[in-house]
């Protein structure tokens, strides 16, 4: 019967089964697709480059929430998944769709992350909301702006503070008897390292970055003031040299703050930024960590057995108990060095008491020089370093002492000492600039604005101008351990560092709290800066993963400026030194003395004393050897991973950002037009 509509005829069916369709002649492979490598500089995934390599459509894959480090792998998914919707005989030819990727919006699209690279898993992303409000998966407790409550604020701050401990008060314990000192003198620079440290913070809290970060004494510092302290000048001092001694540093470190302050508040810095980026930070921050290998195991060795269990301790609670939590905290990550420290100090105060250390007939009051015996004076050297007893400022420090400015005296102004501190600052700044980029990705909205980072730098140097006022030592920049910290107390609220901040300026008023830190054994200290001084080197090295990963270019570039930042050093502390020459100089610091016997000379003192000072110092040359081959070899910005700050005009926009970044009290709005001040 035929059909009345005009339908077109069904043609007949061919043979059954349909023949195969041709084959297209196989295409000779490339090394690389017979290899299956994939390129990683880019920075896309495997995913994504396997799907564009095949000729596929790749489907943007779900975002995910970060990932916890310190927990171990992100538990695998339930593979007990539903099945897709039946497929019928009509539809059987269509593939199902798959639903529309949600509306994420990461905070790289503002300059977070370099060239569209994808973000690693442990920093925060930022999603937007169907109704425009911006919220990021949890990765920190509490964030930039989140005020908790008075509890959890005083319980954040104080984990937060004492998790850094290390970094606010060992420094003084290293410097202070290089400087001649008595256990009074270091007691008095304890508490002062403890109200600039305070004071400093909330400045920076309210007109710097504003970002959660603690300033306190740096470890760039350290250096250069050791080389300012073993000057040739400073040879030969019998009375009042500690007070001496300092008021030069006061002096030099007053004039580098003043030039950090120009440096900031000027724009200088915003220029500076286009020349910094992971490839120089890295190298630069690690050197200033490796600088010090000739004082770490060389001082522990003075009480090995008590130096080796320190540092064993430190280690099991950083590393091996790291995971263990505790009332839902990682008690022993967190807590690693005063748990370390009291562990290790109360065995030591165990052996004093029941005279296991004893001076076994040697009179530990005679100077070692007019020691006739060979033998007490090796052994009463050796106790003074076991011994817990040794330091009697517990005793005799008052129980209130107010800190104030020009407590040593006025400061003592040297042009090539201050030039020295002005080269420093700049390495300072560019150890602060990693810290805030790294921050801002826990804790804040989006990145800094080049003007705030400028801003920051600015209140770095006058907290660095107040810590020469004090007399610190050394000068005050932002703590590197600031992200590690972060990421392990997962809090980001700068109101909870207020507080920390508020309790240190108390403490320092206590007199007996700076004698109880001085009183910690040398060999202590040592053992926990060898873990401070690699920590430290690793967080320097971290920097890096913005960077392609497996570039040839960076990897010369970085250890390059590593080897010849150990090298080059020693060169010019080793130049003009007889070797088994007596000096009045301990081994650990003949490394700082190069102002008196480098390998430059010309027609002026001064222009000596900076040249040698400068370039026996590692974390200048891995910073001059870094920044000039990174500017300098070619290289894309996916493998170099450019530093990409927050546009200022789009910051202005966003009301999350501005409340992130923008001046309390609307202090900032007259000076809008002052790009370094305002967003």
């Amino acid at each position: 019967m035929s059909s009345s509509s005009g339908a077109p005829r069904r043609g007949r069916p061919g043979p059954w089964p349909p023949a195969p369709p041709p084959q297209p002649q196989a295409q000779p492979l490339s090394w690389a697709k017979r290899t299956g490598f994939q390129s990683r500089v880019s920075g896309e995934s495997v995913a994504i480059a396997s799907a564009s390599n095949s000729g596929q459509v790749s489907l943007p894959r779900p975002a995910e929430a970060p990932s916890d480090l310190e927990s171990g792998p992100p538990a695998r998914p339930n593979s007990a998944l539903s099945p897709p919707p039946a497929a019928t005989a009509a539809n059987a030819e269509q593939q199902p769709q798959p639903p529309p990727p949600a509306r994420t919006r990461s905070r790289d699209s503002e300059g977070g992350r370099p060239n569209g690279q994808a973000a690693p898993a442990p920093l925060p992303q930022l999603l937007e909301e169907e109704d425009g409000a911006l919220e990021r998966p949890a990765h920190v407790k509490y964030e930039l702006r989140d005020s908790p409550g008075v509890f959890p604020i005083a319980v954040y701050g104080f984990q937060h503070y004492i998790s850094m401990l290390g970094s606010i008060i060992l420094i003084p314990l290293v410097m202070v008897p290089a400087m001649g000192g008595s256990p009074d003198d270091m007691a008095a620079v304890v508490s002062t390292v403890l109200f600039v440290s305070g004071m400093t913070t909330l400045l920076h809290t309210f007109c710097g970055t504003r970002l959660p970060l603690v300033q306190g004494p740096s470890f760039v510092y350290l250096a250069p003031a050791l080389a300012i302290i073993n000057s040739p000048e400073f040879f030969g001092l019998n009375d009042n040299n500690f007070k001496h001694i300092m008021k030069h540093l006061q002096g030099a470190i007053i004039i580098g703050g003043a030039f950090q302050v120009l440096f900031g508040y000027t724009g200088l810095m915003s220029l500076f930024l286009r020349l910094i980026n992971p490839v120089v930070v890295s190298p630069t921050v690690a050197a200033v960590g490796l600088s010090f290998f000739s004082y770490g195991f060389t001082k522990v060795g003075s009480c090995i057995e008590m130096g080796i269990l320190q540092l064993l301790m430190v280690v099991l609670f950083a590393l091996y108990l790291r995971k263990i939590k505790l009332f839902g905290y990682r008690v022993f990550l967190i807590y690693a060095v005063p748990l370390a420290l009291g562990i290790t100090w109360a065995v030591a105060f165990v052996l004093t008491a029941t005279g296991v250390y004893s001076y076994k007939g040697c009179d530990a009051n005679i100077p070692a020089s007019n020691n006739v015996s060979a033998y007490c004076r090796k052994h009463v050297s050796r106790m003074k370093s076991c011994r817990v007893d040794t330091s009697h400022a517990l005793r005799s420090s008052p129980w209130l002492r107010f800190p104030y400015p020009l407590q040593w005296g006025t400061p003592i102004f040297s042009w090539k000492m201050g030039l020295v501190m002005c080269v420093v600052s700049v390495i300072a700044s560019v150890d602060s600039v990693g810290s805030y980029h790294a921050s801002s990705l826990f804790v804040a909205t989006r990145p800094p604005t080049a003007g705030v980072v400028s801003r920051g730098i600015g209140v770095e140097g006058v907290s660095t101008v107040l810590a020469g006022l004090w007399g610190t030592g050394v000068g005050s920049a932002t703590i590197t351990e600031n992200v590690h910290t972060i990421a392990v107390t997962k809090m980001g609220s700068r109101r909870a560092v207020g507080f920390g901040a508020i309790v240190l300026i108390l403490l320092s008023f206590i007199g007996k709290v700076g004698a109880f830190i001085a009183s910690i054994p040398d060999v202590l200290v040592a053992a926990l800066l060898c873990f401070m001084w690699a920590m430290l080197c690793a967080l320097g090295l971290s920097n890096l993963r913005y960077s392609a990963k497996g570039s040839s270019r960076n990897s010369i570039v970085v250890g390059l400026a590593l080897f010849l930042s150990l090298s080059v050093p020693s060169y010019f502390q080793q130049y003009g030194l007889k070797p088994y020459a007596n000096s009045s100089v301990p081994t650990y610091f003949q490394p700082y003395i190069v102002a008196s016997h480098g390998p430059i000379h010309t027609g002026s003192s001064g222009v000596n004393y900076i040249l040698n000072t400068l370039l026996s110092l590692n974390m200048v040359i891995a910073f001059l050897v870094a920044l000039i081959l990174d500017n300098t070899v070619p290289g894309g910005c996916q493998e170099r991973g450019l530093y990409v700050w927050s546009e200022a005009e789009a910051a202005r926009r966003e009301r999350a950002v501005m409340k992130d970044y923008e001046l309390p009290f609307k202090i900032g709005q007259p000076f809008r037009w002052v790009k370094c001040i305002g967003l």
